[in-house]
């Protein structure tokens, strides 16, 4: 990059890794812990939580506990209630009923202090788009408090960590891809190291090599310490990625455990996989699905 080309504010570049195929390095300041925690704290709790969307009710008599340094995945059908439960989480949604603390805070009365210790990545975008990528990073983690050479620092690190070009830091967010969009607000969800992390289908339009990379960054957090409540509807990155997984039905939560402890309370063999646990909670199975003869037959 030409000085005359550099963007105000970012440091010098340096060589880039784009394209390398090498594991990506480990993020300095970001620091694995000893992942023998004992009675680690809940940073997450809820308590008869429920949300009402006039006399339909999205979620209902949710109580759940997620600890420090989990990896917690949150499953359910389309409808069940999990948007509905994050963005109650998040600060998004007031709830109608129950109560909910994260990273240590009551969510309705210290809304603010759960915003400066969570980061979210939803499933739907809705950010600043008529800032660039660099701006947008600038701003939220200046919006944080980081000193503002924290803030180059960490972008600069995390963007191309994500292999996001530094010829495409000047672009507006609204010419961005969905799969740019995703790196650029997941860069800024990880810029201030949450306590916990919200992810709503963060693999959704992102391709392998970054969902590689995306994971390794995932898993340097857990092992610091850091939450991580995982939504999606991708069963098997699920299963192989969360250490604990709650499934959620009609705004009902069905059950919690590790997949050998939700098979055990299904009455599954201990060795059956997330996706025949799943199916066996909230219904349906693929063997029962009917072919339709038009897709198998060789005429149009």
């Amino acid at each position: 990059m030409e000085e005359s080309e550099r963007i105000e504010g970012e440091p010098v570049p340096e060589a880039s890794t784009e394209g390398s195929g090498a594991t990506p390095p480990p993020l300095p300041g970001i620091e694995l812990a000893n992942p023998a925690v004992v009675a680690a704290p809940v940073q997450i709790r809820t308590h008869a939580l429920g949300k009402a969307f006039g006399e339909k009710w999205a979620v209902q008599g949710l109580d759940l506990e997620v600890r420090a340094g989990e990896f917690f995945g949150f499953l359910g059908p389309n409808g069940s209630g999990k948007s509905t439960t994050i963005g109650m989480l998040t600060t998004l949604l007031l709830p109608t009923q129950g109560t909910m603390q994260v990273a240590g805070c009551d969510v309705q009365t210290q809304p603010l202090e759960v915003k400066r210790r969570i980061g979210v990545l939803p499933e739907e975008i809705h950010t600043y788009e008529r800032l660039t990528v660099w701006e947008l990073v600038q701003f939220s983690g200046r919006i944080r408090g980081l000193p503002k050479a924290t803030v180059n620092d960490r972008g600069m690190e995390l963007l191309d960590l994500l292999e996001i070009a530094r010829s495409d830091h000047k672009k507006l967010v609204l010419d961005c891809s969905m799969g740019m969009r995703k790196k650029v607000v997941l860069t800024c969800a990880l810029m201030h190291k949450p306590q916990v992390l919200f992810l709503d289908e963060p693999f959704n339009g992102i391709d392998a090599r970054a969902s590689l990379t995306i994971r390794h960054i995932l898993g340097q957090l857990v092992g610091s310490g850091t939450t991580i409540f995982f939504s999606s509807h991708i069963l098997e990155i699920v299963e192989k990625l969360c250490t604990r997984i709650a499934i959620l039905n009609d705004g009902h939560l069905l059950a919690t455990g590790t997949v050998p402890e939700l098979a055990a309370q299904t009455g599954l063999p201990g060795d059956s996989g997330l996706d025949d646990v799943f199916l066996s909670l909230v219904g349906g199975s693929g063997e029962e699905t009917p072919d339709l003869p038009w897709l198998s037959s060789s005429s149009s």
